[in-house]
């Protein structure tokens, strides 16, 4: 049992009002809440040590440095990669997929095939139809069912040897539904084809074991996990890293430069080219630090009672439809009223102090499977309480009754 009371006092937001009414705060698909540790930990950086990391000789860099390769080998633990250079810095989730996908644009010939998931968020398509665009390679689509799951058969049937690359998310940020990955990657590696899993969902809820899951590459976002916005790890097997050219081109990425030639540094420095978020970096290993204090675990079956109480507590209201109705799932409900557009809710409920998101999610084939513009999805995390679902499902009842 978690100290719901001493964790919600852990970050400093959620004691704020918003229009007048106590702060309740189910937007963490987007980003979640940062923890005064963050917080700190930031101010800590830019007042002590700031420096460039990895170029000087002086006391700050050298501090600097240190620091940033620490957090590096805690993510690396964290991951459970085998090594500190197959962890790569980025911006965030986004980058890492558009990193791996412009490094296969000199892997791939027209024939080839491309598999993504018709659950993905856009960012983890649209580098995709760009790549395919950009060398003639087709991209093929995992079909969905109505309870937002993953027809593997049908993936099963669209694998073969012109598959050169599968691409899909751990866990859907629309839907919350958590995919059979470590099948995908199994089943994709026997004819030869890499796996890029988007872990930018999963991270907030779950530890990933990339050796465990054998993937080629595992991307994620810092800040859904209690981090800094602009931070991100692409995690990349050290062969496949070898193999794909550098993104960028800058400083810090080379061996030696001449104007008729240059040699790229090793891994991963080969990766992360100009002055990094260094902040953010540093930063991002107190963020695990601290969800790691709490224990995945607890984090697991506090957000599994909230889904299980919010599911029950939301169908109680009339013409209320969850879409995303997998066994196997994550603590996002994402729901429509019958006749009443999502965002209607969503800014009437605003008003009551309640944040959630409503849209297509950056997920629009899958809205479009459903023949909906949109949901309105309420997304948990650990610091949130049962009392803030009542809360919520009041706030619904009002906005449905002021709407109907």
């Amino acid at each position: 049992m978690l100290d719901l009371q001493k964790i919600r006092a852990d970050f400093p937001i959620l004691s704020q009002k918003v229009n007048g009414k106590p702060l309740v705060y189910f937007d963490n698909g987007a980003t979640s809440q940062k923890p005064q540790v963050v917080i700190d930990a930031i101010a800590k950086y830019y007042q002590e040590i700031n420096a460039n990391i990895h170029r000087g000789v002086h006391t700050l860099s050298q501090l600097a440095t240190d620091a940033y390769e620490l957090s590096r080998g805690k993510i690396q633990q964290h991951i459970n990669a085998k090594h500190a250079h197959e962890v790569l810095f980025t911006p965030g989730t986004t980058h890492g997929v558009n990193l791996v996908a412009n490094g296969f644009a000199s892997l791939l010939k027209s024939g080839d095939e491309v598999l993504v998931s018709a659950l993905e968020h856009h960012s983890n398509i649209v580098p995709w139809q760009m790549l395919c665009e950009r060398t003639g390679a087709s991209l093929k689509v995992i079909p969905m069912n109505e309870k937002g799951e993953l027809i593997l058969s049908e993936f099963d049937e669209l694998l073969s040897d012109k598959t050169k690359i599968v691409t899909v998310n751990h866990i859907s940020n629309a839907l919350g539904t958590i995919n059979p990955i470590k099948y995908i990657i199994d089943k994709s590696h026997e004819f030869g084809a890499a796996v890029f899993i988007d872990g930018a969902q999963a991270v907030p809820h779950l530890k990933p074991d990339v050796q465990a899951l054998d993937c080629d590459f595992y991307a994620f976002s810092g800040h859904k996990m209690c981090g800094p916005t602009g931070t991100g790890i692409l995690y990349g097997k050290e062969t496949w890293l070898n193999k794909l050219p550098p993104y960028q081109g800058g400083g810090e990425m080379i061996k030696e430069v001449t104007f008729e030639k240059t040699t790229y540094a090793d891994l991963p420095h080969k990766f992360e080219a100009g002055t990094p978020n260094i902040a953010g970096g540093i930063v991002l290993g107190t963020a695990v630090d601290y969800m790691n204090s709490i224990g995945f675990e607890n984090i697991q079956a506090q957000e599994l009672a909230l889904l299980e109480y919010g599911t029950q507590r939301l169908l109680e209201i009339e013409g209320l439809r969850i879409f995303g109705t997998s066994e196997n799932k994550t603590s996002v409900i994402s729901f429509n009223i019958d006749g009443i557009h999502p965002y209607d809710i969503g800014t009437i409920i605003d008003k009551l102090g309640i944040a959630v998101r409503t849209g297509h999610h950056c997920a629009q084939p899958i809205m479009n499977f459903f023949e909906i513009p949109g949901t309105i999805r309420a997304s948990f995390s650990f610091y949130n309480t049962k009392e803030e679902i009542d809360s919520l499902v009041e706030a619904v009842k009002k906005a449905k009754m002021m709407l109907s």
